[in-house]
Formats: C-alpha cells, sequence, structure tokens
C-alpha cells in the first residue's frame, strides 16, 4: 500500500502548490497596476440599469477615464453585451456615462458584445485587428485582473493591467477574501476548460 498511498499524497501536494501559487498570484496581479503606454484602455463592463452604471462599472470607468486623461492610451474602449429586455449594452451604457464626464466622443470605442469577460475581449481583439492596434491596459476590479489578462493573451492581446482602487469589490477585507478565493477557482476552471465561470453578478465571468 505504500506506493499507491505515495502517488495519492504526491498528487495532493501538486493540487495544493498549483492552488496556492494561483492565489498568490491573483493576489499580487491586483496589487500591481502597470502605467505604460497603450493603444487602449479596454474597460470590462459589469451590470448597468436603463443605461446607469453599476457602482462597480462606475468605478471601473471612471478609473479608466483618468488613465485616458494621464496620456496612457488614445482611446477608450468599453466592452460588454446586453441581457433579453435591456436597451442599453454595457458598452454603450459604459460610453454614455464617459462622454458625460468630459471624455471626447472620438475617444470612445463601444463594442457591445459579449455576455462574459473571455466572449468581450474575443470581440474587442478582432476590432482591434481591423483598427491595426495590439497592446491594451485592462480596467477591472484587483482579484479579476489575472484571470482577465490571460484571457486578453489569449484572445491575440498584448495586455496588462491597471486595477481599480474603489469600488464595492474592495471596501473589507472579508470582500477581498472572498474575491481571490472565487478568482483562484474561476481561473483554475478557465485554464483547465479555456471557458469561462458564470459570475454574472458583478460581470467577473
Amino acid at each position: 500500500m505504500r506506493w499507491p498511498l505515495r502517488i495519492v499524497l504526491g498528487g495532493v501536494l501538486v493540487a495544493v502548490i498549483i492552488v496556492v501559487g494561483t492565489a498568490f498570484r491573483v493576489w499580487e496581479t491586483a496589487r500591481t497596476d502597470h502605467d505604460t503606454p497603450a493603444d487602449a484602455v479596454i474597460v470590462l463592463g459589469a451590470a448597468q440599469y436603463d443605461g446607469n452604471p453599476s457602482p462597480i462599472f462606475a468605478a471601473r470607468l471612471d478609473h479608466a477615464a483618468a488613465l485616458y486623461r494621464q496620456g496612457l492610451a488614445p482611446r477608450i474602449v468599453t466592452v460588454g453585451g446586453n441581457r433579453a429586455g435591456d436597451e442599453y449594452t454595457e458598452a454603450s451604457a459604459g460610453r454614455r456615462y464617459l462622454l458625460a464626464k468630459g471624455v471626447p466622443a472620438a475617444a470612445v470605442v463601444a463594442v457591445g458584445e459579449g455576455s462574459d469577460t473571455l466572449a468581450s475581449l474575443q470581440a474587442v481583439a478582432a476590432v482591434a485587428r481591423t483598427g491595426g492596434w495590439h497592446t491594451a491596459i485592462l480596467v477591472s476590479d484587483p482579484w479579476h485582473s489575472l484571470r482577465a489578462r490571460t484571457m486578453a493573451e489569449d484572445s491575440g492581446l498584448d495586455a496588462w493591467t491597471s486595477p481599480t482602487r474603489s469600488g464595492p469589490v474592495v471596501q473589507s477585507r472579508e470582500t477581498q477574501a472572498r474575491y481571490i478565493v472565487r478568482e483562484t477557482g474561476a481561473l483554475l476552471f478557465y485554464r483547465i476548460t479555456k471557458a469561462p465561470a458564470d459570475t454574472e453578478d458583478t460581470g467577473l465571468g
């Protein structure tokens, strides 16, 4: 029984190392803010209500507008589709919000496709290829940053991250711990299946 037991224990140890290592990378990426210039700032969508972004989405849009005003990219790309019955897509609601904040209309591109992060980034990558731009700063919540970057790179974008530092997702240690656990599982699921996890409530699918 010695060898089978060793194999089982070895498998458990490897699994623990992978999970802990992934959680550390989620945490590390969440704390890293890249300020390298890029072709676009991509704002990942979240819930919107009759064209008005949710607090989570508004925090992302405000951060993207700040990056644009710093001159880090010539355009902001808002992404995200809509649910049945919605008049606005997440992308159009985000564009509407940015224009109201004074960002020039010519500098905001809405890509209203995709019901999750992966589909949205694939749609943006197609627009990027057509437009001749390749690099992007991804704006999302801190804990979502690593998975979003992984999906963007798999979609053909050269991407780095600039997480938001405000909003409901980063308000308390309990919230942060919950999202780190959630994103660790979602990232491992994506790496195995190449499919997004279902996290519709925050737009982190």
